[in-house]
């Protein structure tokens, strides 16, 4: 018995020992970078932007891959069952928190199932229609919609997505309940928002800039607690009468439990050295958005996030009655 416990001590500490030095030449391969939503989403260009200039620090690709459904959660699953050895990670945005309420029936615990790395960055939204839609500002729409509310139509990129969650915060702001159209994605919603086949949506800064300026669709305010560089004109929700109306789309970089702190750690480090890559600064000014800070680029930070953020949208969820499962 001596003799099967000395030997199983020994395996557990060759063990140990190989784990931390495989840690410590972290990474010696390429990443999988997991994005829960489908490609050239405004999440997707998030990570592609984020993983470029971090493999760039790592010495190894960060490959990104979508898997989309399900509001981001098929994709958070699979990580969350992924090997903890820092090979496979999650961008995930606010629906990372909205999720814990949206689906009663999770197949892992979001708050416990993950290492965290660090926030990207908190995207604006903005509240957009069809170009042709009658009100001209933020007061006329909501006043428009009130007195139109049966037939009035909001676009959303599926439950769970940012374009659900902000819509879903507008209805409830204005007290009234609007008819949601969802689509399976942000392209979609969008295509059809500028075909006029539906009426309204908000959706974040990431995705509209580009029709913003192009005068395709028509904005009426953004949610950001100012006003943003790239749309000087473009008034707050808040300064238009919508108190207390602000939502940012935030981002943050997630592994497996279990991922060695040296590997999250280093992670963590190549993040807040992208974050200031003049090249990702710039294309986030240009998307409306701008990257988190070294102190928000931490592991610790985002876990603080999250949590906060659970517990921000869980009475607003329950209010609304709208769940995904």
């Amino acid at each position: 018995m001596k003799i099967l416990q000395a030997l199983l001590g020994a395996v557990a500490a060759v063990s140990l020992f190989a784990a931390s030095a495989s840690a410590q030449n972290y990474p010696e391969r390429s990443i999988t970078m997991v994005v829960p939503f489908s490609a050239g989403g405004p999440t997707d260009t998030v990570a592609r932007l984020v993983a470029e200039s971090m493999s760039k620090d790592l010495g190894q690709q960060i490959i990104v891959e979508n898997v989309g459904g399900a509001g981001g959660t098929l994709g958070a699953g699979r990580v969350a069952q992924a090997d903890p050895d820092g090979y496979t990670v999650l961008l995930h945005h606010i629906g990372m928190a909205t999720s814990a309420t949206l689906y009663r029936k999770l197949a892992y615990d979001t708050l416990n199932a993950f290492e965290y790395v660090g926030l990207v960055t908190e995207v604006p939204m903005t509240i957009v229609a069809r170009k042709d839609f009658e009100p001209t500002d933020l007061k006329g729409l909501i006043d428009y919609v009130k007195a139109n509310k049966d037939t009035v139509t909001v676009a959303n990129a599926g439950i769970g997505a940012a374009s659900h969650l902000c819509g879903m915060m507008f209805m409830s702001a204005i007290e009234t309940q609007l008819t949601t159209v969802p689509y399976k994605g942000t392209g979609p919603a969008m295509t059809d928002l500028l075909g006029g086949q539906v009426d309204i949506m908000c959706d974040q800064t990431t995705n509209t800039t580009k029709q913003i300026q192009g005068g395709t669709i028509k904005a009426y305010a953004v949610t950001s607690p100012a006003r943003l560089k790239i749309f000087p004109d473009l008034p707050t929700a808040v300064e238009s009468g919508l108190a207390d109306f602000q939502v940012g789309i935030w981002h943050g970089i997630y592994a497996p439990k279990g991922t060695p702190a040296e590997v999250t750690e280093r992670l963590s480090k190549s993040l807040q050295l992208a974050l200031k890559d003049e090249n990702v600064v710039a294309r986030f000014a240009e998307l409306g958005t701008e990257p988190s800070s070294q102190a928000d680029a931490t592991p610790a930070a985002l876990k603080a996030k999250l949590e906060s953020e659970i517990a921000r949208w869980k009475p607003v969820i329950e209010a609304a009655g709208q769940y995904a499962d």
